[in-house]
């Protein structure tokens, strides 16, 4: 497998090696191995979600608190999402951007997104069917959200989205600024301190 590094530092695009024969074929679309190997430090996993969404629905912005935070992995097993990573870190040199990869059941992509980046995605299709490996288990007082039509943020859903179909939970969520007045965001410096903790073994 191929694995690049964003624009978004601590977020990566996987692109795995399909081996096709009169069968079908075959993927490893995980390898904690050559995930270690990038990132600095294995993974953890702890819990594994699997999301069915209509063409428009959007899942996200969706982040938790670190330490612990929940890197995730994702990949679409059927269908086409468009994957967002959003830097929602304060100071980091790229706080307020994100970068995306094109989770379908074509390419087989994934997305690792470390802990204290932004998550979010759009579905490009019916039936999308999106599985996530996560590093810890959900905890509803340690998870936030921001708006993903957050006009400071600014993410673009491609047209083949058609209409948008939100939560009420998602909509109601608050933007980036607001956020981070009210002290909900992770900073750069704890990230990068959490992350060095998880390379010496932390996890």
């Amino acid at each position: 497998m191929q694995i690049r590094e964003l624009s978004i530092p601590d977020a990566y695009e996987i692109t795995p090696k399909q081996h096709a024969d009169d069968r079908g074929l075959f993927l490893e679309w995980y390898r904690f191995d050559r995930l270690e190997e990038t990132v600095g430090h294995a993974l953890n996993l702890r819990q594994g979600n699997t999301s069915v969404s209509k063409r428009g629905s959007v899942r996200g912005i969706h982040f938790a608190d670190i330490p612990v935070g929940q890197a995730k992995y994702v990949t679409a097993t059927h269908g086409a999402v468009l994957d967002f990573a959003i830097d929602i870190r304060v100071g980091s040199p790229t706080y307020g951007q994100w970068d995306t990869v094109l989770l379908d059941d074509k390419d087989r992509k994934a997305i690792y997104v470390s802990e204290a980046l932004g998550h979010c995605f759009v579905s490009l299709t019916d039936e999308a069917t999106v599985s996530y490996l996560v590093t810890d288990v959900y905890n509803p007082t340690r998870e936030h959200g921001i708006n993903p039509l957050d006009a400071e943020i600014g993410l673009r859903f491609p047209e083949e989205a058609g209409e948008l179909l939100l939560s009420p939970k998602d909509t109601e969520a608050p933007g980036l600024a607001e956020a981070a007045a009210a002290g909900l965001l992770p900073t750069w410096e704890a990230a990068r301190a959490f992350y060095a903790s998880l390379d010496n073994g932390g996890n």
